[in-house]
């Protein structure tokens, strides 16, 4: 009689370990490209890349690229290119939102002011278009150029939708897939267009990005009412005290009384923070975090069926990996 053998799947791999090496050289290339004559350029873009991050937007760009076999150095440029770009983002939302907190400590626009943010966000814009010059890749310029008018194009979208409790949820998502989901498209996209995939492999994994950087933004939307300031990093209530209809809350108030529904729509218009523990326990009690979080799934389930067209590799893996933390994690 043959011994029975286990057909248990070995355990994924974990990206950031995976990564780690390659992640340094991208730190690397990050701390060479940060330099400036202008001191506060040094002081504000370095205060804001070493805050850290997750880094998952470089770390896709790595994935494609190794995933589809290119080896080359353009994949740590480009990697690199991603992060000052969403850096950039991230200076100047600060400055829109108002923000005083991120990843645990003031934002760049708290300790340096509103105008020396919003220059230095342009900085690192500039820089990372003079990089993808050096890159020499018609396509890369293509890619990149159209994603950062995108994602422009995003952040006026959403500042219409400030205060606006009749938001469509269709009008939320666009704003997600503009605004956030973008970059991830474009990162998992650069690593095909490296590798010189087929357009069909190149949109399918472009598809993954979008996918799951709209399941990311997603659970961003439900951990500002789940979670705490310690565990975000940033102020929780922080999406309603700047007047922003996100999923949880869209969901509330179609399942709310009409009393519930009222003060949510209240609490959006004004940007109201006063009954925040009333609005979470309403959120929560009306099941709007779960089905945030299952439309969260849905979308790392479309993600995931996109990487059929990725060799069977480790770095494969490590996508199939991402699928899962994006919609699991606390944080």
């Amino acid at each position: 009689m043959q011994p029975i053998t286990s057909t248990s799947a070995p355990p994924s791999p974990d990206p950031i370990q995976l990564m780690a090496a390659e992640m340094k050289e991208v730190d690397g290339v990050i701390q060479r490209r940060l330099a400036s004559e202008v001191a506060l350029i040094n002081q504000i873009s370095h205060y804001i890349i070493s805050a850290g991050g997750k880094r998952i937007r470089p770390m896709l760009v790595l994935l494609f690229a190794n995933a589809l076999g290119f080896q080359g150095k353009e994949r740590f440029e480009l990697a690199a290119i991603v992060e000052f770009i969403h850096t950039a983002t991230l200076l100047h939302d600060d400055v829109v939102d108002e923000s005083a907190l991120r990843r645990g400590r003031e934002t760049a626009n708290a300790l340096f002011g509103n105008a020396a943010s919003v220059l230095v966000g342009d900085f690192l814009y500039s820089r990372a278009f003079q990089m993808m010059v050096s890159v020499d890749r018609l396509r890369v310029l293509d890619v990149l150029a159209d994603a950062t008018n995108v994602i422009a194009e995003g952040e006026v979208l959403q500042l219409m939708n400030m205060h606006d409790p009749d938001l469509a949820v269709d009008d939320y998502l666009k704003v997600i897939r503009f605004k956030t989901a973008k970059l991830f498209e474009a990162s998992a996209r650069l690593g095909a267009v490296l590798a010189n995939a087929s357009a069909s492999v190149e949109d399918a994994c472009a598809s993954y990005g979008r996918s799951l950087g709209t399941a990311f933004q997603l659970v961003d939307d439900l951990l500002d009412y789940e979670g705490s300031t310690s565990q975000l990093g940033k102020n929780v209530g922080d999406d309603l005290r700047e007047g922003k209809p996100t999923l949880p809350l869209l969901i509330a108030m179609e399942r709310a009384t009409a009393a519930e529904r009222m003060l949510i729509r209240n609490a959006i218009e004004q940007g109201e923070v006063t009954r925040l523990d009333e609005i979470v326990g309403i959120v929560r009690r009306t099941g709007a975090l779960e089905a945030t979080r299952e439309a969260a799934r849905t979308e790392a389930d479309k993600a995931r069926s996109s990487l059929s067209v990725l060799p069977a590799t480790v770095h494969r893996e490590a996508l199939l990996e991402f699928c899962v933390r994006s919609v699991e994690r606390s944080s």
